[in-house]
C-alpha cells in the first residue's frame, strides 16, 4: 500500500531553513512602549499646564466679581466697577488664551521632535532587519541549494 507522504514534517523543516528572529518584534514592541511612554509624558505635561492656567483664571475672574459685588456710595460707582470689571475680564481672557496657545505650540513642538525621532529610529531598524533579513535568505537558499543537490 502507498504511504501518504508527510507534509508536517516537510513543513517543519522548511520553516527550520527560514529562521525568523523574534528579538526584533521585542525590540519594536520595547520601542514602540517607549514612544507610547513618552507622548503620554507630553501629553499630561500639557492637561497639567492648562489646568494651571484655567484654575488661575478662575481665581481672578473671582477676585474681579467679589470686587463687583462690593456695595458702592453713588449709582454711578456701579457703572465704573461694572466697566473695570468687563475690561479686566477681556484682558484676563485674552492673556489666558495666549497661554493656553502656548501650552499647545509646546505640545506640537514635542510630539513631533518625538514622531521624527521615532521615525529615524524605525527607518535605521527596519533597514538593518532588511539587510540581516537578506543575508539570512541567501545563506538558507544556499544551504536549501546545496541539500537538494
Amino acid at each position: 500500500m502507498a504511504k501518504t507522504q508527510d507534509y508536517t514534517k516537510i513543513m517543519q523543516d522548511m520553516m527550520a531553513s527560514f529562521p525568523v528572529d523574534t528579538t526584533k518584534f521585542q525590540d519594536a514592541f520595547k520601542s514602540q512602549a517607549a514612544l507610547g511612554e513618552k507622548m503620554t509624558k507630553v501629553a499630561l505635561g500639557a492637561a497639567e499646564k492648562s489646568t494651571e492656567i484655567s484654575s488661575k483664571w478662575t481665581k481672578d475672574t473671582l477676585a474681579k466679581m467679589s470686587d463687583l459685588a462690593k456695595t458702592k456710595e453713588e449709582p454711578a460707582d456701579y457703572a465704573k466697577a461694572m466697566s473695570d470689571f468687563t475690561s479686566s475680564a477681556a484682558e484676563m481672557a485674552a492673556e489666558n488664551l495666549a497661554a493656553f496657545a502656548e501650552v499647545a505650540k509646546s505640545m506640537q513642538m514635542e510630539t513631533v521632535e518625538l514622531m521624527m525621532a521615532a521615525g529615524k529610529d524605525m527607518s535605521e531598524e527596519a533597514s538593518a532587519t532588511v539587510k540581516k533579513a537578506t543575508a539570512d535568505m541567501s545563506s538558507a537558499t544556499k544551504k536549501a541549494a546545496a541539500a537538494a543537490k
